[in-house]
């Protein structure tokens, strides 16, 4: 099974813990953030990555050669020219995957409870083009799902803004759910992803741009057993989650 690890950023939100290093070599519980991915993904049964790397990249590379990849086949998509944010990062790393099978994307400073193996065995099995991890959690910014599942909108709550590729779309008959920084995207994406020109974009507005075109369904998570260790004040959680649910 292939897996994209999203670690290329800036990490600014961990403040001076990434005046060093990028955010994948911050340790919890004395190993990386990039380490507890890698060995979580492959007790799950991943055995393909690529990781994106950006902000200090040399870095990351001397890590894992120090560390000979963990004994993994792992390949670098290497965005240290232009960070390409997530969909265009997803874009360019895709390419680097043999076959035809989907990949598992997943954000280095995410920890959860998840079962990744079974995400993806569903993903495959529904047939679906992507399957976001969701949850109903309070956020600023939801995706809104109907009773099938499937991706329809998009709110900012801050703002006001609502989006959808469907004219009469109200967010009040839909199912509102925060997007967990996890989801597995089949092959079937690259056509749509080649038709935006700009090398920098967004996943979450090319799913929301290509809601009424692709099959984009959810899948619901447990909320109480994730946390996006982005910022300082979250690596005791991370620890917390690491301690229960990783290998």
């Amino acid at each position: 099974m292939n897996a994209l690890i999203l670690a290329a950023g800036l990490g600014t939100r961990v403040g001076d813990l990434t005046s060093d290093r990028p955010k994948a070599l911050v340790e919890v519980c004395g190993r990386t953030m990039l380490e507890h991915q890698l060995r979580h993904l492959s007790a799950a049964g991943f055995d393909r990555f690529v990781i994106n790397i950006h902000h200090f990249a040399p870095k990351v590379k001397s890590f894992l050669e120090e560390h000979q990849n963990f004994g993994l086949d792992i390949r670098l998509s290497d965005e240290t020219d232009l960070l390409l944010d997530t969909g265009g990062g997803i874009r360019k790393a895709m390419r680097l995957f043999d076959g035809e099978q989907p990949v598992l994307v997943h954000n280095v400073d995410i920890f959860s409870s998840v079962d990744l193996k079974a995400l993806y065995c569903g993903h495959v099995e529904s047939g679906a083009d992507a399957t976001l991890v969701v949850a109903e959690r309070s956020t600023s910014r939801y995706l809104y799902f109907d009773d099938c599942s499937m991706l329809r909108g998009w709110s900012n709550e801050k703002t006001g803004q609502v989006r959808s590729p469907y004219r009469d779309f109200d967010k009040t008959a839909f199912l509102p759910r925060a997007f967990q920084g996890i989801h597995v995207v089949s092959r079937s994406l690259l056509p749509l992803l080649d038709e935006i020109a700009e090398p920098k974009f967004s996943i979450t507005d090319f799913y929301v741009d290509n809601a009424a075109r692709l099959r984009l369904r959810s899948v619901l998570s447990d909320c109480n057993n994730w946390v996006d260790a982005g910022k300082p004040e979250a690596l005791e959680r991370a620890a917390q989650i690491i301690g229960t649910c990783y290998e």
